[in-house]
């Protein structure tokens, strides 16, 4: 049996160890068009200033260790830019040699991931504009971030953006960031998003609002970014401004795409041509609370699909149950987390809803260190199932937000929180948890 993986990435390589243990003897081929393999790519801000202190800390396999110790013929600098599904190959250029390869499959996964969008067109060769997605991505921002460089401007007011901005600013540059909408965190409802603006605020991040680029400018390096609502100078560029599914090569493959490119898949992760598998990035998830196909690309949802995958590939039956969207980010001294949905979608989506909003300490009030949080939940108004949680807070966030996101996964309600037996000692909770408070003060069956 011939397994071909392309990508070699959280999806890809989880499902190659998947088939591995699974298919004693089997041919494993992974493509990948860049040089590195299985690292962790959300540790990539934390290189900037040092809290990591190299790329090479974040691969979690190399290339060698594949080949070596499992005998997955690990391939690099190699593209795949079509697929023949009637023959059941994949066709590609080696980029080192020029030379077109093809590689025949019984069973290929398409694990190809996300590209990042840059969303500002002219200006946008300039040295200096960059994009953080890969190591080499982050390599060559590192190589710019000269004792000359006194201020950077980031497009892009998500994860990737904030986390940028905190780990430019501990470097010791002066930051702004630039966000289109009205807040940034778009995850969160907008008066969630109010307490990242000041945190922003409080450590020096220069925050523009409604403010949309246009260009970038200067001679041979970016000096100038253009907007709407005015020029502002700055000596490096960051553009944070999403990703796009990398599934252009599967045009004419008959493959279904969503519209935004994502491979449609089952259960099962399997694409609509038989034999092919579509998981991570570059593929569309089942969201439970919205009970639909969703894209919501994390690099939890990446390793888990890659396992469903590569278990299915392999024989075995695995399904992939869904994804409740539960993110987590460190922004200076918050944390910002949410799971589900927040009322701005349930607002989208029609359902009929109610909010609830509340504020409390992360542990007993009479502790030392108790500090506080603040916690947004979202239910179903009929019979109070739960459908979202935010929370953001200097401590204690992770772990509510991991407890509501295991309910919101079991469909409970906002009063079958009081019924859940949480740790308690002072130095760790209160006796009725946070969670547990906005349930007794709200819930009601």
């Amino acid at each position: 049996m011939k397994y071909v993986i392309i990508g070699g990435d959280a999806a890809g390589m989880t499902a190659a160890m998947e088939i591995y243990r699974n298919v004693p003897g089997a041919e494993i081929t992974s493509v990948e068009r860049g040089f590195i393999y299985s690292y962790g790519q959300c540790g990539l801000p934390y290189v900037v200033d040092g809290r990591i202190s190299s790329t090479k800390r974040l691969i979690a396999r190399d290339v060698a260790t594949f080949r070596d110790k499992y005998g997955i013929d690990a391939l690099v600098g190699h593209e795949v830019e079509r697929i023949d599904v009637e023959k059941q190959c994949v066709i590609g250029t080696d980029l080192a040699s020029g030379e077109q390869f093809e590689i025949p499959y019984d069973k290929l996964l398409i694990a190809t991931g996300a590209d990042p969008v840059m969303s500002v067109k002219k200006g946008a060769d300039l040295a200096g504009v960059h994009m953080v997605k890969t190591i080499p991505m982050l390599e060559d921002l590192l190589a710019d971030l000269t004792p000359d460089i006194k201020h950077a401007t980031i497009i892009g007011g998500g994860y990737i953006g904030l986390e940028m901005a905190e780990t430019l600013q501990a470097s010791g540059k002066k930051v702004r960031l630039i966000q289109r909408s009205g807040y940034v965190a778009k995850f969160l409802d907008k008066e969630l998003a109010q307490h990242v603006h000041e945190e922003a605020k409080k450590q020096g991040v220069e925050v523009l609002l409604n403010t949309s680029v246009e260009a970038f400018e200067g001679k041979v390096r970016v000096e100038r970014v253009v907007t709407k609502e005015g020029t502002f100078d700055t000596d490096l560029v960051i553009v944070a401004t999403g990703i796009q599914p990398n599934t252009q090569f599967l045009k004419d493959t008959g493959i279904v795409l969503a519209k935004n490119g994502a491979v449609i898949v089952n259960r099962h992760l399997e694409t609509s041509i038989e034999n092919i598998y579509a998981a991570g990035d570059c593929a569309m998830h089942f969201n439970i609370v919205k009970d639909r196909l969703d894209y919501v690309p994390l690099g939890t949802t990446a390793n888990k699909h890659g396992r469903v995958a590569g278990l299915n590939m392999s024989g075995k039956f695995a399904s992939f149950r869904g994804i409740v969207g539960t993110s987590i980010m460190k922004f200076f001294d918050l944390s910002v987390a949410s799971t589900g949905i927040n009322e701005d979608t349930a607002k989208q989506l029609g359902f009929e809803y109610e909010a609830f909003k509340y504020s409390a300490r992360h542990i007993a009030g009479y502790y030392p260190g108790a500090q506080r949080m603040f916690i947004k939940i979202v239910v179903r108004k009929r019979d109070q199932q739960l459908l979202g949680a935010q929370i953001i807070g200097p401590a204690g966030v992770d772990k509510r937000i991991d407890v509501f996101a295991t309910a919101l996964y079991n469909k409970m309600t906002l009063p079958d929180l009081l019924d859940l037996d949480l740790a308690y000692a002072p130095p760790f909770n209160g006796v009725w948890d946070p969670l547990q408070q906005v349930a007794r003060i709200n819930g009601r069956l």
